[in-house]
């Protein structure tokens, strides 16, 4: 069942298998309470040493999605990244700067957490491994935001990449721990990542959530298809399996009173979440209007779940979206045995709180058991 890296880059008519993975801070934590579920369905099919690396060709993501797409890329199993992931959270998001202290006063203007605990936690765990590294165990997209063209750039590992190894760039020799801490490098949250990439160019990377994709997986659907990438996969519904996992969402209330009184420091805390969740909806919508989706998600009263709505008269993929709305009433119905109130959810949507890692892994866990199923990872067309 294992394949080589050249055998899941394959343009060779095989289906192939995408796994895409949300950015959202802290809350990725709950993105690996989804893993660790389509994980167990896929060792008790194909054995215990089946990795989610194996099955997937193509594994890709966003900001925190990065850090865990790399490490399953490398190949490790979801209890090894999520160990990874509760260490790194805590030292990421553990204590901000302050701006009181007159020697940090500059750095805090820039970014109110201290970049080193990030790229120092990254070196450690991926060392000098590149996206042109053969200890890569399948295909590998990091998203990340280049602020000085203000243009997305999907960092993939294929060896034909107009990128990876020529006169206009050389992204294979570009560190995976560079090439995340881009991907994470949020606005106000850490510094911008430089980058040299190629021909003695310098680059200034943000995270590649201030984009339309933050949610990548119809960016990574792109770049698996599309001619100007090399991958030139099949675009069909028995070709493409197209997994995306989110790290949970707000579900917008406001009575309108508060929206009228609303002051500009108020607009500027709400409005990157509104087109954040803007552009996931819209991957969203897109993706089920393609698909034949088996768990199609509720949009609105016009369209719909765009059943049988098929953009050329056919699904042209399988696609699977698993996210968790964060309200009291969703949290209160996965039976944790307490009572949440509206103060755990604006603590448990902020995407720096890194004490609620463990508790976002069981909610992802939790809500997993319920919506993550068997019958979704092998039917025949995933054999």
């Amino acid at each position: 069942m294992k394949k080589t890296l050249q055998q899941h880059l394959a343009s060779d008519g095989t289906p192939k298998r995408i796994l895409s993975l949300d950015g959202g801070g802290i809350r990725g934590a709950l993105t690996l309470g989804y893993l660790k579920k389509i994980e167990t369905i896929l060792q008790e099919k194909y054995g215990k040493d089946y990795l989610l690396c194996d099955h997937f060709d193509l594994i890709g993501g966003t900001s925190t999605g990065s850090i865990i797409a790399a490490a399953l890329a490398v190949g490790k199993t979801v209890d090894e990244i999520k160990t990874l992931y509760m260490e790194l959270g805590g030292k990421i998001f553990g204590k901000k700067r302050s701006f009181w202290r007159p020697w940090e006063t500059v750095k805090y203007l820039k970014a109110e957490y201290d970049y080193k605990a990030l790229e120092d936690s990254l070196r450690q765990e991926f060392g000098d491994t590149t996206l042109g590294s053969d200890q890569l165990k399948t295909g590998l997209c990091i998203v990340a935001k280049r602020a000085d063209t203000n243009s997305v750039w999907p960092l993939i590992n294929h060896p034909n990449g107009r990128f990876y190894d020529s006169a206009d760039g050389k992204n294979k020799d570009i560190k995976l721990w560079q090439a995340i801490r881009a991907s994470s490098a949020a606005p106000t949250y850490f510094a911008p990542q430089m980058i040299d990439v190629g021909d003695g160019q310098r680059a200034a990377f943000v995270d590649g959530g201030v984009s339309m994709a933050n949610n990548p997986a119809l960016i990574l659907l792109m770049v698996a298809t599309l001619n100007g990438f090399p991958f030139h996969w099949p675009l069909s519904e028995d070709k493409i399996t197209l997994v995306s996992v989110g790290t949970g969402y707000n579900v917008f209330k406001k009575h309108v009173a508060e929206i009228e009184k609303a002051w500009v420091k108020t607009w500027a805390s709400t409005v990157p979440d509104m087109l954040m969740q803007d552009a996931s909806w819209q991957n969203q919508i897109i993706l089920q209007w393609l698909s034949n989706s088996p768990i199609a998600h509720y949009i609105d009263m016009e369209i719909g779940s765009l059943r049988d709505d098929y953009v050329a008269g056919k699904p042209m993929l399988k696609y699977l979206r698993y996210n968790f709305p964060i309200t009291v009433n969703e949290l209160n119905n996965l039976g944790f045995g307490k009572k949440f109130t509206e103060k755990d959810v604006e603590s448990l949507i902020e995407m720096s709180n890194a004490h609620n890692r463990e508790e976002l892994y069981k909610i992802g866990e939790k809500a997993a058991k319920e919506k993550v199923k068997e019958e979704h990872f092998v039917l025949k067309a995933l054999k």
